[in-house]
């Protein structure tokens, strides 16, 4: 690593709260595009054409602390290998609440699921139909009362057109029996109700009294109060609702997509026997494809259901599946292999096979937790996803036929992409970098063999920040700590670095990720760039465990925890001072979760290293953790246990858990540290974190406990996330001047 452009040119840290709020306020009106769908071609009279490209935005606004969606629409000429000219369609247009949407196959009509507050209060969900000139229908799913409220997540959710555009299916949640007090005075019944027979059974079901506060098990983090998924198909002209029945008790349906011919429904079933485990960023969760009938009398499991699959996506030509499964192991996220339903033939085969070791700068695997909506090319031979690839995001292109997988943006500038949609081989992708926001491009995937030729046109104008700068950096851990099991594994980093005014060294923020087996890309990241801004140079740490450098880098670390990804984060950050680019007596850490658990480890292994230490709902003890959190599993099987649902703790298991927590080294702690903690989080719950504040306190360690009622594990709300950014920024500060005056 060079330190060329690290120290030579200038600047102080910004300190006053105002100025670090207009730098927070300035990086954070960039907005992120969400999703994307290609209108249907036009020809104009001289034989032009061109198609109009939608986008659905969110930006921060944080006046009203809130994510507001946004529309913007482009106009795309090209011909048949080509973009000609593209030039942006009207204004953007807020989109009020709005929970889902999707055009019909020949977009002509579009379906929208929106959410609407009464004159009274109360939240409702309407179903509308819009042509392109109106809206045709608007339906009330809330006083229909055929199910609880519409699912919009990307776990379960759907919103998708039969494909003769006369049924709309989604998913929702299953009625629930009313429930009573044992001692509600009851009105006098009506000769209607008094008479009520089998035929009107539901209408007049009796509220079970023993019921009242029965509980209902969720599925954890981020999805509160969704237990029992339904399928449901609406009839467009009628208005008619029709719940799937035939459907397994034992497993949960969702992600469905209509089967050719609208014959029925295809569809992901996640076991939720002997219990619900947590699902968000769980992509290892037992499941099955599954085959339901138009009249849900007969559904066939259609997957081994040995591993877990998810992103069921049918080919353009109506014969083929492609859907992501999982492998071997019991981390919660992994390599995926690539998986082919022939439809014809009722055959399941592999199109990409997990990669364990990949060879240097050779693909590592599949490592994406969704399939874009529409990835097939116009074949319905090709496909295209988008994965981690180490520490970049990339487009790649999976023949199907061959297995053959090819990069789409190996030697492109920016750092990651991702695909938004695809349609007659027209493709709208994202792509950004740690400098530079989020901005669209569109291009026209040539004929199989010939992909490497593709010409992206930019839809928008987007130039990186000025001043920063960034890099990866391969790391090879020392012998020492190489993984006996696995050796020659490798981990990276990414370093971003302002452009400095002056002979001053800038102090060092370190961001080990969560997880643990996520990753960080060389992507735009607010946090990251706005600490840049501030004048600090960021380290984000991919140590090894990481997704996207194939599977034995995510086996290596069970059981490792608190030894093999802290010290790979030490010798990452020992590397980066050794080249004197940084202050090394100004090195500030952040973490979240996983990452929590790592700096509690650091701050506590490396006495006094860390001047200052900012963490986010962090794992402290896994003994009580292992009874608080919606995903025990996780627990045991990172520290390097089997997990069994009826298994009980004994004293040898709980010992051996309480060894890799980080409160057992609490009295070697000299950090000053910053808690945040979400009371709403399942994932972590804010005991963790309040365990850990207290024995610093009675320790005398300079801490600061803050506690956001409202929000959950991400703390991801506009509100939070703003105060969070502040709080840090003005308690590495206070810290930092401290360590100056001392």
């Amino acid at each position: 690593m060079s330190c060329a452009g690290c120290c030579s040119t200038p600047s102080s840290m910004v300190t006053d709260s105002e100025e670090i709020a207009g730098i927070y306020r300035e990086i954070s009106k960039f907005p992120n595009p969400l999703k994307s769908w290609i209108g249907p071609q036009v020809t104009l009279k001289r034989g032009e054409k061109y198609r109009t490209i939608y986008s659905e935005w969110a930006q921060r606004d944080l006046e009203r602390a809130e994510w507001v969606k946004f529309s913007r629409e482009y106009i795309v000429f090209c011909d048949e290998n080509y973009v000609v000219h593209t030039c942006p369609s009207g204004k953007c247009t807020e989109l009020q609440g709005i929970l889902l949407s999707r055009d019909s196959p020949s977009g002509t009509l579009k379906s929208v699921l929106r959410k609407h507050i009464n004159n009274k209060g109360e939240e409702q969900q309407y179903l509308e139909i819009w042509s392109k000139t109106s809206k045709e229908r608007s339906i009330n799913l809330t006083a229909l009362d055929k199910h609880g409220k519409v699912y919009e997540d990307e776990q379960f959710g759907c919103l998708a057109w039969s494909h003769s555009e006369t049924h709309i299916l989604y998913v929702a949640e299953k009625k629930r029996p009313k429930a009573e007090s044992f001692f509600q005075t009851k009105p006098e019944l009506s000769a209607e109700e008094k008479n009520c027979n089998s035929n009107k059974a539901e209408k007049c079901q009796k509220p079970a009294q023993e019921d009242q506060f029965l509980y209902w098990e969720d599925w954890g983090e981020s999805l509160v109060n969704k237990n029992t998924p339904v399928l449901c198909v609406m009839d467009i002209e009628s208005g008619d609702i029709f719940i799937l029945q035939g459907i397994p008790e034992h497993i949960s349906p969702g992600q469905a997509i209509w089967a050719p011919k609208d014959t029925g429904i295809i569809f992901v079933g996640w076991w939720h026997m002997p219990w619900r485990l947590g699902l968000k960023y769980c992509t290892n969760r037992k499941s099955a494809l599954y085959h339901v009938n138009r009249m849900g009398i007969e559904c066939l499991q259609i997957s081994s259901g040995l591993n877990s699959v998810r992103s069921p996506r049918l080919s353009p030509d109506h014969r083929h599946v492609i859907y992501l499964e999982s492998g071997d192991v019991s981390t919660h996220h992994q390599c995926h292999s690539l998986s082919l339903y022939n439809l014809d033939k009722n055959v399941i085969s592999t199109v990409v096979k997990i990669v364990d070791n990949p060879t240097v700068d050779g693909f590592t695997g599949i490592y994406c937790s969704e399939l874009a909506l529409n990835c097939w090319a116009s074949d319905s031979k090709r496909i295209v996803i988008d994965t981690p690839q180490r520490s970049r995001k990339e487009l790649m292109i999976v023949n199907t036929a061959t297995g053959d997988v090819t990069s789409l943006t190996t030697d492109s500038e920016a750092g990651s992409w991702a695909l938004l949609d695809i349609h007659q081989d027209l493709m709208v992708v994202s792509c950004s970098s740690p400098n530079c926001p989020p901005t669209l491009k569109v291009g026209i995937l040539p004929a199989a063999g010939q992909e490497q030729e593709i010409n992206w046109v930019a839809l928008d104008e987007v130039k990186p920040l000025p001043g920063i700068d960034w890099k990866i950096l391969t790391i090879t851990p020392p012998f020492e700590q190489a993984n006996p099991m696995f050796p020659g594994l490798r981990f990276e980093s990414i370093l971003l670095i302002l452009e400095q005014k002056k002979e001053v060294k800038p102090p060092l923020v370190v961001i080990p990720h969560g997880g643990p087996n996520s990753v960080f890309v060389t992507r735009w990241m607010l946090l990251p760039v706005a600490l840049c801004k501030l004048g600090y140079t960021v380290l984000l740490v991919n140590y090894r465990g990481s997704s996207g450098f194939g599977q034995d880098s995510i086996r290596s670390l069970p059981g490792n925890i608190g030894s093999q990804d802290v010290k790979d984060v030490q010798y990452a950050v020992e590397s980066v001072l050794k080249e004197g680019c940084v202050d090394s007596d100004k090195v500030l850490l952040i973490g979240g979760s996983h990452g929590g658990l790592i700096g509690c480890h650091l701050i506590s292994q490396y006495p006094g290293f860390y001047k200052a230490f900012a963490t986010r709902n962090p794992v402290i003890n896994l003994v009580s953790k292992l009874g608080t959190t919606d995903i025990p599993d996780h627990t045991m099987v990172q520290a390097g246990f089997d997990f069994v649902p009826d298994q009980l703790p004994t004293p040898s298991l709980l010992t051996a858990l309480l060894s890799k927590s980080p409160i057992v080294n609490v009295a070697q702690v000299k950090t000053s540290v910053l808690i945040m903690l979400g009371e709403k989080d399942k994932r972590v719950h804010p005991t963790q974190g309040l365990e850990f504040y207290r024995a610093l306190r009675a320790r005398h360690i300079p801490v600061r406990l803050l506690w956001y009622p409202d929000d959950c594990h991400s703390l991801a709300k506009v509100g939070t996330e703003a105060d969070i950014f502040m709080n840090i920024a003005l308690w590495f500060d206070f810290v930092l001047d401290i360590t100056k005056a001392a």
